[in-house]
């Protein structure tokens, strides 16, 4: 115990002169190289490169061991908390390193059966899954969003090892994520319990992420008062009991809660409805006494979010719509993907958005295109992520149609595609 609280404690954000950073090492699936073997050749590695200009990968190494059961090794997140990437001294740093390998099984489900039909209760991953890598990387924010959640669950861990008495300070372990659709807060939950499940790959073997049907939990069960919830919430409670897992419930569109009891208070549901809706939070309050398990919630309906429920959440963080900042950082990496797929040809460089503001953003041959972007950018604000991310296929298939382009007819497809986005939700607008 010890030893998991010493990893724990270097696995926290450092706050003394040395501060931690974090290496990911993916171990090939094939792999069974033992992990302080992999441990000491990416020793080794970084030895060789001690200063690093933020978050940095490797792919391609020179020592055959780390070629033959090493995918990638990634200093990662050394840019959440600073707006400017600094140039890091890894000789002076505490480095944590942090091995995993990706489940490939995809999710499984939990069913319940019910006199009448098959219910899908629940969707089931063992975590680190395949389907989630690169996720957390993915998802951009304006805001210390990321940093702050990963702040908050490594402190709940913390405060529950060191057993601090939660009569005194009180913690629920509950996220609750909200703001309008599209804003990328589920993707955020699944990519959250990925990376944490890395980050304390030392201390629980493997992660559980449990997220749950709300439409079958709130349309279908009312009948059974509450009977299906238990016996969902007993096999949650039976990976829990598993110490070596950390699990994650996840419960999207947590208003589904409020929808219930407004629905039987006006007398539209039958009154078994409420019992249902009581069974969750019950249940809720029995699983978060256990150290082992992070409740994450989303809510697309921040006003109608059940106050029974809000009261239980430690951390409420809104995301809201990105800025013209981070839509250039979501538009910059579909570019470089679609120029690493040879889709836009020839390959240009891309000035990021802190370049450009370091020339003052003087138009030049260099700052051309990247000035451009950051314009198609500006007036892209307003769309969801959800929306920016489809932007660059649809600007393909409709204005470009071709095999290749090059950028500069890439990024006029994509000005007309944000044009005609903003036209169609014009004429729904006009029709709702």
């Amino acid at each position: 115990m010890d030893e998991a609280v010493g990893d724990l404690k270097q696995a926290l954000p450092c706050v003394a002169e040395s501060p931690a950073v974090h290496v990911e090492v993916l171990q090939r699936s094939g792999s069974t190289a033992k992990k302080e073997d992999i441990k000491l050749s990416v020793r080794k590695l970084l030895n060789r490169h001690n200063i690093v200009f933020g978050d940095y990968t490797w792919t391609e190494f020179d020592e055959p061991f780390l070629t033959r059961n090493v995918q990638s090794v990634s200093i990662v997140d050394t840019e959440l908390k600073a707006k400017v990437p600094q140039p890091i001294d890894l000789s002076v740093c505490t480095v944590v390193l942090h091995i995993f390998q990706l489940n490939e099984d995809g999710p499984s489900s939990e069913n319940l059966e019910e006199e009448t039909e098959n219910i899908i209760a629940a969707n089931h991953w063992v975590l680190p899954a395949a389907e989630f890598h690169g996720l957390w990387d993915s998802l951009v924010y304006d805001v210390e969003v990321k940093s702050h959640l990963l702040d908050y669950v490594m402190t709940t861990l913390l405060f529950s090892d060191k057993s601090v008495d939660s009569n005194l300070i009180t913690w629920n372990r509950v996220v609750l994520l909200h703001g309008p659709p599209g804003t990328g807060k589920t993707s955020l939950c699944k990519a959250l319990a990925q990376k944490l499940t890395i980050r304390l790959s030392s201390r629980y073997r493997y992660g559980q992420l449990v997220e749950i049907n709300s439409h079958s939990l709130f349309s279908k069960w009312f009948s059974e008062s509450g009977k299906l919830v238990t016996r969902m919430f007993q096999k949650i409670q039976d990976l829990i009991d598993d110490k070596e897992a950390l699990v994650f419930v996840l419960i999207d569109e947590v208003e589904s809660l409020t929808a219930a009891r407004s629905a039987c208070r006006a007398g539209a549901e039958p009154s078994d409805a409420i019992r249902v809706v009581n069974a969750v939070l019950t249940q809720i309050d029995q699983i978060k006494r256990h150290s082992n398990v992070v409740i994450l919630t989303t809510s697309n309906i921040t006003e109608k979010i059940d106050v029974a429920f809000v009261d239980r959440a430690d951390i409420k963080q809104y995301i809201g719509p990105p800025s013209a900042a981070a839509i250039f950082k979501i538009y910059l990496s579909c570019l470089e993907e679609l120029m690493k797929c040879q889709i836009i040809y020839p390959r240009q460089q891309l000035l990021t958005l802190r370049e450009l503001e370091m020339i003052g953003f003087i138009e030049n041959n260099v700052s051309k295109l990247s000035l451009l972007l950051s314009e198609i950018s500006r007036k892209s604000e307003g769309l969801s992520g959800r929306v920016l991310r489809k932007l660059p296929f649809l600007a393909h298939a409709l204005y470009i149609q071709a095999p290749t382009v090059t950028i500069e007819g890439f990024l006029q497809a994509l000005s007309l595609a944000v044009d005609k986005q903003f036209e169609e939700k014009k004429k729904l607008s006009a029709h709702v």
